[in-house]
């Protein structure tokens, strides 16, 4: 039950998107208000407790505690620890294997808010390909289509404001006034203008570091594909995220 749930963040925000979807923009943005911290991604869901001994286990299950309970606290008490040390009021973590285990998080957080961040699964899967050159085309997309069906299960029952990668890119004003009346604070001019803060390093897996999101502002993103330019593979997505 809620009621039963005590988080330190009580309602944090989350950007759940695919990989090479924008989210570093995003988190640029809006780490770049006042208010808000948008740290690099965090990996929270990735952290996993163990108890070592027999002894630990009996309290802990005298705490009514188990090894899933204890690892919500952790994620929760970390989260806190970058809200704290910002000095800010709203925290937003942008990882994108958050949708992967969007169950998870929103058991962990029950008054979680979310922002569902699309772009067009072919231009993800072409970014995708690009920043995985370790990887097969194959291997990219069928990554960037696991990721994509998670976000569209996860839309399909969260409650939360969609923003189109598109639709940021060519309209980061308005965007960025909408997302601010979804999180409850006010509009700041400044914030399209990301690169005039410090918003930690750009690092390989911690979020996009190619010089795109150094320009330190939104630039114009691609023109769409046509429809005969969609590959029969991806066309599904593409009309579950309202492409097609």
């Amino acid at each position: 039950m809620k009621a039963l749930v005590e988080r330190l963040v009580a309602s944090p925000v989350f950007i759940l998107s695919s990989i090479r979807s924008g989210s570093t923009l995003l988190r640029c943005v809006l780490d770049t208000h006042s208010r808000i911290h948008a740290p690099h991604e965090l990996h929270l869901v990735d952290l996993t407790v163990g108890m070592d001994s027999r002894f630990a286990r009996l309290a802990m299950q005298v705490a009514q505690l188990d090894e899933r309970k204890l690892e919500h606290l952790l994620w929760d008490r970390l989260l806190h620890r970058e809200l704290i040390r910002s000095g800010k009021q709203l925290v937003v973590d942008k990882t994108p294997t958050n949708v992967l285990r969007w169950r998870r998080v929103a058991e962990c957080w029950p008054e979680a808010r979310y922002i569902f961040l699309l772009r067009h699964p072919v231009h993800v899967v072409e970014s995708a390909i690009a920043a995985r050159p370790h990887a097969t085309p194959t291997e990219s997309t069928e990554l960037v289509e696991l990721f994509l069906t998670h976000l569209g299960e996860a839309r399909r029952a969260l409650t939360g404001l969609t923003v189109r990668y598109e639709d940021f890119t060519a309209h980061p004003e308005r965007v960025s006034r909408e997302l601010c009346e979804y999180l409850d604070v006010p509009w700041e001019a400044g914030m399209v203008e990301y690169g005039k803060r410090d918003h930690g390093p750009f690092l390989s897996g911690i979020g996009d570091f190619t010089d795109r999101i150094r320009a330190g502002r939104v630039l114009p993103g691609r023109p769409l594909p046509t429809d005969a330019e969609i590959p029969e593979g991806l066309r599904p997505l593409c009309r579950t995220l309202g492409y097609l």
